[in-house]
C-alpha cells in the first residue's frame, strides 16, 4: 500500500517546515532541504527529527 496523495499534499518536515518527496521504494520521505529521510512504517509516516537518518553527500 502506498501514501495517499491528498496526505502527501499536507505533510511537512518538522525542521524546515519544508516540502516532503516520498520514496516509495524505499519507503521513507525525504526533505532535501536539511537533508533527512523520515521513515515509513506500516503506511504511517515518522516524522520524528530524533528518527529520521541524513542522507548521504550527492
Amino acid at each position: 500500500m502506498t501514501l495517499s496523495q491528498n496526505l502527501l499534499d499536507i505533510l511537512v518536515c518538522p525542521q524546515c517546515k519544508g516540502a516532503l518527496l516520498y520514496e516509495q521504494n524505499n519507503n521513507r520521505l525525504l526533505c532535501k532541504a536539511c537533508r533527512l529521510a523520515y521513515p515509513v512504517r506500516d503506511d504511517i509516516p515518522s516524522l520524528l527529527i530524533d528518527e529520521a537518518e541524513p542522507l548521504p553527500e550527492p
